[in-house]
């Protein structure tokens, strides 16, 4: 997966922005600097530019594929997919953005079509294997969703931000350490990748109801380094610590690009050892080797004496392996070996961590999965193992998924994820396996708004009331879905099939033994009739403004889902008031209204050629209630309203 993933970014070597930087004199055009920034992984500087740029009749192709790179490496993968899209549609876009897009795609769970564009490739390329894989987990994760594993995770609320939080580590019954990005302040140090502050330890505290609590930066002697720190393991008696942390001194490697140079900075492994209560000073790990390799993500088998970590060293089987080190009896480490081809692969494997019955947990993005990095476990040691077995869902999603860490009594424990829905980028969650309840069911039958007609083949996603996916499956050839549920609780259903606009409801189901108790129909408008008219619901304006408001763009962004499904659509994009205020000053504001609705459409990715903006002002009032008339607010807000008309399709 192509992924910003602080999780992912620990094992790779970064670049210090500017360490031997281009001249300040120089003052690059806009290309140039969104190009420079770019090229130093400054991709949270680099996307707003490109935004700029891709905005023409006839954006370059090297723009519109940086641009989805930025959203791709920000976690930003709806944004992401709407981009590979038209990159893809590109007559010189080269096959190996197929491969991209349909990553992206798995990662927004949008597996049917990401299917579709792996087979593509692999039809137009010749090079199956590449996506073999890929495709295997396509067909996996559908039937994973559809039948989820009895098992509860739940978003660890009260620690979580919009920034990224990871990696737990308990310290005692009452503390844990974790992986997050402080707060950015004025004077703070910020990593170009994301725009964030670097890494930092912080501890926690389970509250009344066992959520963890009060999150504050942990002993300053384990944060003290200029870049990024963490994630920190720890052996069983918690007297000693293996610390990852990013490089601070100046030997990093020297890259040029385009003739300007600049130094990278690889990742290192550090032991910190409490000596009588009193924690000594780190030592670095005997086999760092910061001018040729990153080193990290620590984990010790359940005696302490073989240390598994990651490191993408000369040896391994491409990108970052698991490696492991031996205790010799005179206390030092032997020499590195690679944990074998069973559990590395081509991809990237990272953060190990070995249960208290000896399984090796560990993520991956080489293996089949749901999209991005999933948790597999296998059984063995050194470099003897079982076949990787995929955790499925919930456990894993459509994202990144790692640092999964089991308790002793193998019942609950942690894991960290970028899941659609999350308090921020990456986010821990806790999780514990219970016995399955009595079922629940909602059933429900999709159909074709016009004709009454059933509508097979349907794609049905249901939310639970956090807006996570719960469940997704395709409505069957008499057009029935079926959910099993195993709690009561309002639910958000969401029909969506090629050349229909979507339909959703709010269902809420009740503990009940009635399998008949709840059943939803969804009703899918078709697209394919020009001149047809489509009605979006709620898109709410400040009086007297223009501007658009939170709520209306998630409005908008349903229309964005429409507008990438339907390459060829073209759209009227039409803004109405009510008859109030004079004829001439409303279709201003109406056409001002449409204008910042089409624009909105444009940041999010929708070609400006395939939409027109239209203010009708109060010309095609809906009901009686003209100049003159007295009606109420509720008859007067029936005509403020967005539409948009089928031009072409």
């Amino acid at each position: 997966m192509m992924n910003r993933s602080i999780s992912i970014l620990l094992l790779t070597t970064f670049l210090i922005a500017g360490a031997l930087s281009i001249s300040a004199q120089d003052q690059p055009d806009l290309r140039d600097r969104a190009e420079r920034y770019f090229k130093e992984l400054q991709y949270a500087k680099a996307a707003p530019i490109y935004l700029k740029l891709v905005d023409t009749p006839k954006p370059y192709l090297q723009d519109m594929e940086n641009l989805a790179m930025c959203y791709a490496k920000m976690n930003r993968y709806e944004d992401a997919e709407i981009w590979y899209a038209r990159v893809v549609q590109h007559p010189r876009s080269d096959l190996s953005n197929l491969v991209s897009y349909g990553r992206i795609l798995k990662a927004n769970a949008n597996y049917p079509k990401a299917k579709e564009v792996f087979l593509r490739y692999a039809s137009k390329s010749g090079k199956k294997a590449l996506v073999a894989n890929d495709v295997i987990g396509c067909d996996s994760a559908q039937v994973w969703i559809a039948n989820p594993s009895g098992l509860r995770v739940r978003n660890e609320e009260a620690i979580n931000t919009e920034r990224a939080e990871f990696s737990v580590l308990p310290v005692d019954e009452e503390t844990v350490y974790f992986t997050a990005e402080p707060e950015a302040r004025g004077d703070s140090k910020k990593y170009g990748w994301t725009g964030s502050s670097y890494l930092r330890i912080f501890s926690a505290k389970p509250d009344s109801n066992r959520m963890l609590a009060n999150p504050q930066l942990a002993d300053p002697d384990i944060n003290k380094t200029v870049y990024h720190v963490g994630p920190i393991a720890s052996s069983r008696d918690g007297k000693v610590y293996f610390i990852t942390r990013t490089y601070s001194g100046k030997n990093g490697v020297k890259s040029t690009i385009d003739g300007k140079k600049y130094r990278t900075n690889s990742m290192e492994l550090y032991i910190m050892t409490n000596v009588y209560g009193s924690w000594k000073e780190p030592v670095s790990f005997v086999y760092n080797n910061v001018r040729k390799y990153s080193v990290g993500h620590a984990a010790l088998s359940k005696d302490d004496k073989i240390l598994y970590f990651v490191s993408d060293m000369p040896g391994g089987s491409g990108g970052t392996d698991i490696w492991y080190s031996e205790l010799k009896k005179d206390g030092s480490w032997g020499p590195c070996k690679n944990a074998g081809k069973m559990i590395n692969t081509p991809g990237n494997e990272l953060f190990p961590f070995v249960a208290a019955d000896g399984t090796l947990y560990f993520s991956s993005n080489g293996l089949p999965g749901m999209g991005g990095l999933d948790v597999f476990r296998s059984k063995g040691e050194r470099d003897k193992w079982s076949k990787p077995v995929n955790l499925r869902y919930p456990m894993n999603s459509p994202g990144d998924d790692f640092a999964y860490r089991i308790n002793d009594d193998l019942s609950s424990g942690y894991i960290s994820s970028n899941r659609e829905n999350g308090k921020g980028n990456d986010d821990i969650y806790s999780f514990s396996y219970r016995q399955p309840k009595a079922l629940l069911l909602l059933a429900g039958v999709t159909y074709d708004k016009s004709t009454r007609n059933i509508l097979p083949n349907t794609s049905v996603t249901l939310y639970d009331d956090n807006n996570n996916i719960a469940a997704r499956q395709q409505s069957r050839p008499d057009g029935s879905f079926l959910f099993q549920l195993e709690k009561a609780g309002l639910y958000r259903l969401q029909g969506t099939k090629f050349s229909y606009y979507p339909d959703t409801a709010s269902v809420g189901v009740k503990e009940s033994n009635n399998p008949d108790s709840v059943r939803v129909a969804l009703y899918l408008d078709p697209l394919f009739e020009k001149g047809k008219t489509f009605r979006l619901k709620n898109i709410h304006y400040d009086f007297d403004k223009d501007n658009i408001r939170p709520d209306a763009a998630k409005i908008l962004d349903e229309l964005v889902l429409t507008l990438h499904e339907n390459p060829t659509l073209k759209i009227e994009l039409a803004s109405h008031t009510d008859s109030r205020g004079t004829v001439a000053y409303n279709e201003d504001l109406s056409q001002r209204r449409a204008q910042s609705a089409v624009n909105y459409l444009v940041s999010r990715g929708i070609s400006r050629k395939r939409m027109v903006a239209k203010g009708y002002g109060e010309s095609r009032l809906l009901n009686r209630c003209s100049d003159g008339v007295e009606c109420s607010e509720e008859d007067h807000q029936a005509n403020r309203r967005t539409e948009f008309t089928v031009l072409e399709y």
